[in-house]
C-alpha cells in the first residue's frame, strides 16, 4: 500500500476504537481528510484508498481543486468569507464553519437565489479564543431561531476548533453538551464536527460525527 493508504488505514482503524470505547457504532463517525495545500494527485491516491469525502478551508484554493475531482465529496471547513460564497456553495455538500448571522444571511440568500438549501454547521468559539472565529455560546442560543428560520440554509449541528495548548476535551464536552441543550424534536442538531490530527480521539469520546484530520493522512504540509 502506500503511505497515505497505510495512515488511512491506521486512521480508520484509530476511529473505529475510539468510536468502540465510547459504546458507539464506529459508523456513526465519519472522516473528513483535510486536503487543503496538496494538489489533486496527492488526493487521488487517497481515494484509490477508498477514502470519498474531503475537506478544502481555503476558498481560493477550492474553486480550482474542486472542479478537477468532480467523484470525491466534499465540506468547505475553512474561514469563509461573504464574497466567496457565491462560488463555494455549488461545489460543496456541507460549509463547517458559519461564524455569524451576518454570513448565514449571505449563505442563505445566495443558496435561495441559485436553488438551493444549504447544509451549514454553525461554528461556535466554546473556549473563548480571540484567535477563532465563531459564535459565543450566549450568541448562538440567542440567534438559532432566526437561524432556524433562513429559507436557504439546513443547520447540521456546530462545529469547533479548541486552542491549540491545554486540554481540547472540555471545549469538546461543552460543544456537545451546547448541542445537547440546543436540540429540539422539531431540529435535532445531529452533527458535531470536532477534532484533528493531534486530537480526534479525545473529539469521539466527547460525540463527534466528523473528525476533520489532515496532516496525519497526507504528511505535514
Amino acid at each position: 500500500m502506500s503511505s497515505i493508504a497505510t495512515r488511512l488505514a491506521e486512521i480508520r482503524q484509530q476511529i473505529a476504537g475510539a468510536a468502540r470505547a465510547a459504546g458507539r457504532d464506529p459508523d456513526s463517525v465519519r472522516l473528513c481528510a483535510v486536503s487543503k495545500t496538496f494538489p489533486a494527485e496527492v488526493i487521488r491516491a487517497a481515494m484509490d484508498a477508498g477514502q470519498t469525502l474531503f475537506g478544502e478551508s481555503r476558498a481560493q484554493e477550492a474553486i480550482v481543486k474542486i472542479p478537477q475531482l468532480p467523484q470525491a465529496r466534499w465540506h468547505f471547513i475553512g474561514h469563509l468569507q461573504s464574497n466567496k460564497v457565491r462560488k463555494i456553495l455549488p461545489l460543496v455538500e456541507l460549509i463547517h464553519s458559519v461564524h455569524s448571522v451576518d454570513l448565514a444571511r449571505d449563505v442563505s440568500r445566495i443558496a435561495a437565489e441559485s436553488g438551493l438549501k444549504m447544509q451549514v454547521l454553525l461554528q461556535v468559539n466554546v473556549a473563548s479564543d480571540d484567535a477563532k472565529f465563531g459564535f459565543t455560546a450566549a450568541g448562538v442560543t440567542a440567534a438559532l431561531p432566526e437561524l432556524l428560520a433562513l429559507p436557504g440554509i439546513d443547520i447540521r449541528g456546530l462545529m469547533t476548533i479548541p486552542p491549540l495548548a491545554g486540554d481540547p476535551r472540555p471545549h469538546f464536552a461543552a460543544l456537545r453538551e451546547l448541542r445537547d441543550r440546543l436540540a429540539a424534536p422539531s431540529h435535532q442538531l445531529p452533527e458535531l464536527s470536532m477534532g484533528m490530527s493531534g486530537d480526534f480521539p479525545d473529539a469521539i469520546a466527547e460525540g463527534a460525527t466528523i473528525v476533520r484530520v489532515g496532516s496525519a493522512i497526507f504528511g505535514e504540509r
